[in-house]
């Protein structure tokens, strides 16, 4: 349903910035804040806001994420709506900002919640995995024992085979029972991922996410997965989809990706009638970005929605992490 305001907008736009508690490495990268493009859209009695944090590794940065919004304002308070916003705008975490305003302000102007709008069942509590950082084996092992016991546990690899072998042993030997899945962000060859994958099979790891480049999904042609494979990077818009299918299993889909909730409840649609299953993620945004996310998980087989647990402040209210479960309030965004 695309929202159409019955009176003249205004569109407000500004950068947050939020550091975290400490530096969070991946393979190739290592943060230290985000930063976040906020947009308020207005009818002059209701608000609708929405955040987004972009897409690092697609030069999506908050300038260019400002750029963008700042390019379609005039559209959008001349009348454009969210459906027109899709085709104003390609996805990334301009749109994915200003498409979450969207629904925020439909929802306070219906007085019905976006889950209702979008077609959704009420919203429960997620099982939502945490996070840990790559760090050497020891410390990883030691921050797996620090988190909650209840938790699914998503470990980062570099990409470096001996020292990727050591992190997943070393913290599979800490949580014996946990739920383990490991997210590769691009790090691996072909050659050195069939070294990788003994492992991961001996270690009872649940899923092994993005384990090549981008562009190199073709290598993954005739290779026997003996986990499940996540596509993230391989795996931005709902034009993607269809060519996952039979390279990887599930499809991890972030909202700054595809831009906005309007398209990834569309590629969870998608995904299932492909027989993929799914995922929501983030890119480490406030409990803002996490709420439209939210309502994406529902429809999802694996939830990774702990962005806010590395924040050194997060917005009030927020969501709640407790018993391994993500908890989203419904004041925060989307009533």
């Amino acid at each position: 349903m695309a929202t159409q305001s019955m009176r003249e907008l205004t569109l407000d736009l500004r950068v947050e910035r939020f550091p975290y508690h400490q530096p969070f490495r991946i393979s190739g990268h290592v943060f230290t804040e985000t930063a976040l493009l906020v947009a308020e859209l207005s009818d002059g009695e209701h608000v609708g806001r929405g955040e987004g944090a972009g897409v690092y590794y697609l030069g999506d940065d908050i300038d260019h994420m400002v750029a963008e919004a700042s390019r379609v304002r005039g559209a959008i308070e001349r009348g454009a709506t969210r459906e027109h916003l899709q085709r104003l705008l390609p996805p990334g975490g301009a749109r994915n900002a200003l498409d979450c305003a969207f629904w925020d302000l439909e929802a306070k102007q219906k007085g019905r919640p976006v889950w209702e709008l979008a077609g959704l069942e009420a919203p429960k509590a997620l099982r939502s995995t945490l996070t840990l950082g790559a760090d050497s084996a020891g410390n990883m092992a030691k921050a797996a024992l620090a988190i909650d016991p209840e938790a699914p546990v998503k470990v980062k690899l570099t990409g470096d085979l001996s020292d990727d072998i050591a992190r997943v042993v070393a913290i599979r030997t800490a949580r014996p029972d946990a739920w383990i899945g490991v997210d590769a962000n691009q790090g691996y060859r072909i050659e050195t991922l069939v070294e990788l994958l003994p492992v991961l099979v001996q270690t009872r790891v649940a899923q092994l996410e993005q384990p090549l480049p981008r562009g190199r999904e073709a290598d993954l042609d005739g290779l026997k997965r003996p986990l499940p494979f996540v596509a993230d990077e391989s795996a931005l818009s709902l034009d993607d989809t269809a060519s996952l299918v039979g390279r990887f299993d599930v499809v991890n889909i972030k909202l700054d990706k595809c831009g906005g909730l309007t398209e990834g409840l569309a590629i969870a649609r998608q995904a299932k009638k492909l027989g993929l299953d799914v995922m929501v993620g983030n890119m480490m945004g406030t409990s803002l970005s996490m709420a439209p996310s939210y309502l994406v998980g529902q429809l999802c087989d694996i939830v990774d929605l702990d962005g806010p647990t590395f924040l050194a402040r997060d917005r009030t209210p927020g969501v709640a992490y407790r018993g391994g479960m993500v908890h989203c309030p419904a004041e925060i965004w989307g009533e």
